[in-house]
């Protein structure tokens, strides 16, 4: 992978998607002649699927109105978010949390995505499952894939793998949230470089693993095209308070009991104050299944699973 972090840094400031898959053989679209191609997710709010619903926290969405669409489920939204999206598309069953008791089942993969969550071990401690912290999981998993699949089928499962990842949003807000020293002990140029340094310790690089590809999908500009038309996409939250339901009051359990919850959830681009919409969610994960190359690149997912168009 030639350099896959060193995009423009407005991007990583809301959001980072990463796709990588490591290849060692035949893989793509399950079917009756090939095993599935797993999905291992890495990241923050945007791609937890239920994490954080075991442990102590406040960046937890397993109450009402998250999941007003049926149930809470620990998914920040109203509903499914771009993993659940990207699974479908890839004929896979849903994708698990990790932490969810009683989840050994890792055929198809596993979420370690974590709300709060950042690629720096210092942003918001203890409130989210840092990148690095969620390494360690993804190893517990090589562990417990040998102990039940063999060493053979432990190697080839992670090696036919996608692994979306989204991070670095946290990293930068984190500073201006809290009373954080970090921007007072070195320079906005350097705190950049911390971040994306994080980032690359944790992903391989091409050179080092053979049959590597990777899909880079630039979610600021899908979230930006919808923020600057409000007449088409709604220019407040569905759910929280104060103007534009900025405040992250969702639910009323962060501090602010008071919040107003919108009538038409598929009338808003966010269902809280920073969290995109079910809708807007599956809008992206379709340009990040199947997208040109101006918004995610140098190959789609679809490709990325589909080698022989490669």
């Amino acid at each position: 992978m030639a350099n896959p972090i060193l995009v423009p840094h407005q991007n990583l400031i809301y959001l980072l998607d990463i796709t990588t898959q490591a290849s060692h053989g035949d893989c793509g679209l399950p079917n009756k002649h090939t095993p599935a191609v797993p999905l291992f997710v890495f990241g923050d709010s945007i791609f937890d699927a239920g994490n954080n619903n075991f442990f102590s926290t406040v960046f937890q969405g397993n109450y009402w109105p998250y999941g007003e669409k049926g149930h809470p489920t620990g998914r920040i939204s109203d509903g499914r978010i771009i993993p659940d999206f990207i699974a479908e598309y890839a004929k896979l069953p849903s994708i698990p949390p990790y932490l969810e008791p009683g989840n050994e089942e890792f055929k198809y993969g596993v979420n370690f995505a974590s709300a709060g969550s950042g690629a720096l071990i210092e942003t918001r401690q203890g409130l989210g499952r840092d990148l690095h912290c969620q390494l360690s999981y993804f190893k517990n998993v090589g562990k417990s894939l040998r102990q039940k699949l063999g060493d053979e089928e432990a190697k080839s499962l992670p090696s036919r793998a996608v692994y979306v990842s989204n991070i670095g949003s946290n990293d930068y807000l984190f500073p201006f949230d809290t009373d954080s020293s970090m921007l007072r002990s070195c320079s906005r140029e350097e705190f950049v470089g911390l971040v994306i340094g994080n980032i690359t310790s944790v992903i391989k690089l091409e050179s080092e693993l053979k049959g590597f590809r990777y899909s880079l999908s630039d979610f600021h500009k899908f979230i930006t095209r919808r923020i600057d038309h409000p007449s088409e996409y709604g220019k407040v939250a569905c759910c929280g308070s104060g103007p534009y339901r900025g405040v992250y009051s969702c639910g009323g359990r962060r501090g602010v009991k008071e919040y107003d919850l919108c009538d038409n959830v598929s009338e808003h681009l966010f269902f809280d104050s920073a969290h995109p919409t079910e809708m807007a969610y599956e809008q992206f994960a379709k340009l990040f299944w199947s997208g040109t190359p101006d918004f995610t690149a140098p190959y789609n997912l679809k490709a990325l699973l589909n080698p022989i168009n490669i």
